[in-house]
């Protein structure tokens, strides 16, 4: 799910969603109901994510398609489902530092 993805995303980077609407160019309640699932994100705002935390918008869809699950998954798959969004989420950030170190030379 898209909106779960951005917000994971952002609460990764340790980021307030006001400081991110601020920086997207976005109001913080039009942030509130994308992280919340009731507006989709354009593909305007999804660049912005992108340019913003250094992650291609491929890898954010990429992470948001990994995030859906069916209804009926036990506590176990639940479990297994978060840890292993948490290590995409370790890899995209280990991308943008080496994307970074890579612009710096």
């Amino acid at each position: 799910m898209i909106a779960e993805a951005l917000r994971l995303i952002r609460v990764f980077h340790d980021m307030k969603q006001n400081e991110l609407a601020d920086r997207l160019g976005v109001s913080k309640s039009h942030l509130s109901e994308i992280e919340n699932g009731k507006k989709q994100p354009t593909l305007q705002l999804m660049e912005r994510y992108s340019y913003e935390f250094r992650i291609p918008v491929s890898s954010i869809l990429f992470f948001s398609e990994k995030l859906d699950k069916p209804a009926d998954l036990s506590i176990s798959a639940n479990r297994t489902r978060g840890i292993i969004a948490r290590k995409v989420i370790t890899f995209l950030q280990l991308v943008e530092t080496r994307t970074a170190n890579f612009d710096e030379t």
